[in-house]
């Protein structure tokens, strides 16, 4: 059984906003039936381009009907510029996090939301014009290739987590894997290693330290419910505190270690060593 959170419950036993609106001037619709989840999306967006109201009907599971709920609740009262920014770790985050085997339902109703946007602007989505990479559910190399960049997505698993894509049938898992293989190595070669004999001031390394958590640590962490708190550079020693579920997990050091210490080594200074607070 999902580890669900309260809000998700709530959100999925009493949906906000579901129906129809007959005359919505912006609609998004994403997935299919064939595929086990399937959502539309309804907008009533004013001449100022405010989205006065939201509706949905959605076919799927707990997760896809809580997260169809909550977007309609966050987007009413905003613009379509300020909703064009919503990802789906704003809808996973507005429920207090979804497991990770449902996080695609959050991608859905972003897709959704982008969808509805494009259709009331008259443009066609990029996401449309891709090379279909999952024909069990229809998702494309583009969906797939932005997942892993903004998710910071590792595995085949997770990118099936997210996008559904390897859920079905597995023939595409080898091209799942060329498109990690091609993140990583463009993320590879945009990165250059600081050298041990660079002198850096604490606030050099303060910024640095906080813009590789901000951009890789948090997100990855976050999935699993915990978090990381800088607390203290002293010399080449970096000070932490982790937090929610890693906080308490077994495997903390190996986090701080083979995670967090690794990716300041390559990304700030090799010389770097990452030491939990309470140590």
């Amino acid at each position: 059984m999902w580890d669900y959170t309260d809000k998700v419950k709530e959100h999925f036993l009493n949906p906000r906003n579901v129906g129809q609106i007959d005359t919505a001037n912006a609609v998004g619709e994403v997935g299919s039936l064939a595929c086990g989840d399937a959502l539309k999306l309804m907008l009533m967006v004013d001449d100022k381009e405010i989205i006065v109201d939201a509706k949905f009907q959605t076919f799927g599971c707990a997760s896809a009907i809580a997260s169809s709920s909550a977007l309609t609740e966050m987007v009413k009262g905003m613009s379509l510029s300020e909703a064009a920014k919503i990802t789906n770790e704003d809808i996973a985050n507005f429920l207090g996090g979804l497991p990770k085997e449902k996080m695609h339902c959050s991608v859905m109703g972003r897709e959704a939301l982008e969808a509805a946007i494009a259709n009331y602007r008259g443009i066609l989505l990029p996401m449309a014009e891709g090379e279909v990479v999952c024909e069990c559910f229809g998702v494309t190399d583009i969906e797939v290739r932005r997942a892993i960049e903004e998710s910071h997505l590792r595995t085949v698993e997770e990118i099936t987590n997210f996008t559904k894509a390897g859920g079905g049938c597995g023939k595409c898992h080898d091209r799942l894997q060329e498109l990690l293989d091609a993140s990583a190595h463009q993320v590879k070669a945009s990165i250059i290693p600081l050298k041990a004999s660079r002198r850096m001031t604490n606030i050099q390394k303060i910024k640095l330290i906080e813009d590789v958590f901000e951009r890789e640590v948090r997100p990855t962490l976050r999935k699993d419910g915990g978090d990381i708190e800088l607390i203290d550079v002293d010399g080449d020693i970096v000070i932490v505190s982790l937090r929610g579920a890693c906080g308490s997990c077994a495997k903390s050091r190996t986090t701080l270690k083979e995670y967090v210490e690794k990716k300041l080594r390559e990304q700030v200074l090799d010389t770097l060593t990452v030491e939990d607070d309470r140590a």
